[in-house]
C-alpha cells in the first residue's frame, strides 16, 4: 500500500524537445512496484506547453487545476478544472496553458505491449 502527498513528491523539468515550462511528478509507478499504470502529475507555467506528439500506447488525463487547450483530432479544443480527457494511442496532441497555468494528472501505462517501458513511469 501507498499514501503520498502530492506536495510531498519532487518535480523534475520535463526534458524534451518541444516542451516549455513543464515539471513532471511520478505519484506512482515503476518504482513503486505499479505492475500496470504509473500516475504521473504535470505542472504547466502561463503560455507553456507540450510538444505536439504521439505515442504508442493510450493515457488518461485529469485536469486538476487552471485552463488551457488541447489538440485532439487535429483542433485544438478548451479544457478546464475538472475535465477528463481520452487520448487514444496513435492520436496526436498537445497540451497548452492558459494565462492562470495548467496542472493535471495523466495515467499511463508501466510497459507498452511490447514490453518496453513508457518514459516517466
Amino acid at each position: 500500500m501507498l499514501i503520498r502527498n502530492i506536495a510531498q513528491v519532487d518535480r523534475q523539468p520535463v526534458d524534451m524537445e518541444g516542451v516549455k515550462g513543464i515539471t513532471m511528478s511520478v505519484m506512482v509507478g515503476r518504482d513503486d512496484g505499479a505492475p500496470n499504470f504509473a500516475l504521473r502529475h504535470f505542472n504547466v507555467e502561463p503560455g507553456g506547453h507540450s510538444p505536439r506528439h504521439s505515442h504508442d500506447y493510450e493515457h488518461e488525463v485529469f485536469i486538476v487545476d487552471g485552463g488551457g487547450e488541447v489538440l485532439l483530432e487535429g483542433e485544438f479544443r478548451p479544457i478546464r478544472k475538472g475535465d477528463v480527457i481520452y487520448v487514444p494511442a496513435d492520436e496526436e496532441h498537445q497540451f497548452r496553458a492558459a494565462d492562470n497555468g495548467l496542472q493535471f494528472l495523466c495515467l499511463v501505462p508501466v510497459t507498452r505491449n511490447c514490453g518496453d517501458p513508457v518514459p516517466g513511469s
